[in-house]
């Protein structure tokens, strides 16, 4: 039932490690690739199993294997709207908090942004906004966000600890350290603004399904990706209890729900930047040297996508700073620099992505404005792997 009115052969998308060597009792095979079973079935348990994934764009007819599943299988109604969960979340929020307050951890971007109208929605004013510069955002990005956030009419409020950030990681080069210690660090500055507040109960987060399922084991003995730090970077004790509105969603079903919500499409579209910041594009140690460089190159590679038209199109583009000096030559010059890696993926929910295919042009302006205009980068390359094998940010 499963594979039923499918073509066969099915391109599928295979990544992991694992095979079915015999199938339990009552189990028939109803898809195999050359050297595994792909699929099989126990009509008298109504169990059905794959070996690949139906749920990402690179298998073919996947939207049909899931519907397949969900409605005839399990015969579910396909009655989830924007709209319905809109209607639901607020009077849960409502309940929730009661006559309390709450503070939302906002980023700018859509995620935080659509969580942050939610709750607004939900209890009004009751809901401080607290944007957190932790020294590790892009150029110029603190007072763009601040006044983009300030026209939605939260209530919100800045906080500049990139000292404090940044103190943290000095001499720390691991990445699952680093996430840890800048989620820690977040809480801790949202807890003193909870404290300088007066009674703040609550605190609210954007986190979607991803994070949580890159970072913890959801529903089984699944394996930590990358700690992501609104979920897995989180401090064992916290004084506030958490909300996280938008914890079972994908990123297009918060568009979704953000464009219901009546959202400026520039915030619903913006690329997706990661909680850690530039710490996770910075491969080693975080120091205001590396930053500087990293926040130039970036700030290229946006303005070069931008001006080919192409940004709407893909999920993300950036730059990332690799520990790796190579020798160079700028006029007569010996110089000895970094080296700067371009990332530019097309994806749908994060959980899956594929490299995107720029115009050598865009390439060429983009690393001869990098290795000209950066004094200290003397090399460009381009980030050429889908994920999986790797991950979309490099740490």
């Amino acid at each position: 039932r499963l594979l039923r009115s499918l073509p066969s052969p099915l391109p599928v998308w295979n990544s992991h490690g694992d095979e079915v060597v015999e199938l339990p009792r009552g189990f028939r095979q109803t898809g195999r690739t050359e050297s595994a079973v792909a699929a099989a079935e126990d009509p008298q348990r109504d169990i059905y199993a794959v070996q690949f994934h139906p749920e990402v764009r690179h298998t073919a007819h996947g939207d049909e294997i899931l519907a397949n599943f969900i409605f005839d299988i399990c015969q579910a109604a396909p009655d989830w709207t924007s709209q319905s969960f809109i209607e639901r979340t607020i009077a849960e929020v409502r309940q929730t908090v009661g006559a309390g307050r709450a503070l939302c951890a906002l980023s700018g971007g859509v995620d935080s942004t659509v969580a942050a109208t939610l709750v607004h929605r939900a209890i009004g004013d009751r809901l401080v906004c607290v944007f957190v510069n932790n020294g590790l955002l892009r150029q110029n990005e603190f007072p763009t966000v601040m006044a983009s956030l300030r026209r939605l009419g939260l209530n919100i409020t800045g906080v500049d600890a990139s000292e404090r950030f940044l103190a943290k990681l000095q001499d720390v080069t691991d990445p699952e350290q680093k996430r840890r210690i800048i989620g820690n660090e977040f809480i801790r500055v949202f807890e003193e603004e909870a404290a300088r507040l007066g009674q703040v109960e609550y605190l609210v987060q954007g986190t979607l399904y991803p994070d949580v399922i890159e970072s913890v084991s959801v529903r089984g003995p699944s394996a930590t990706i990358k700690t992501h730090h609104n979920v897995g970077g989180l401090p064992e004790v916290m004084k506030m209890k958490l909300i996280e509105p938008l914890r079972d969603l994908f990123k297009d079903e918060v568009r979704r729900v953000g464009a219901d919500l009546g959202l400026d499409p520039e915030i619903l579209h913006r690329q997706p930047f990661p909680g850690p910041g530039l710490a996770v594009r910075i491969l080693g140690e975080v120091t205001p040297e590396r930053l500087e460089l990293l926040r130039a190159a970036d700030e290229i590679v946006f303005e070069e996508i931008r001006a080919a038209a192409l940004y709407d199109s893909i999920w993300q583009s950036f730059a990332v700073l690799l520990p790796v000096r190579s020798v160079g030559v700028m006029g007569d010059q010996r110089t000895y620099g970094y080296t700067a890696a371009l990332r530019a993926v097309h994806s749908e929910d994060a959980m899956t992505a594929d490299w995107v295919r720029l115009p050598y042009e865009v390439l060429e302006r983009i690393s001869s404005r990098i290795v000209n205009e950066v004094r200290g980068i003397t090399r460009v390359v381009y980030d050429i792997t889908s994920k999986p094998p790797s991950t979309i940010e490099w740490e």
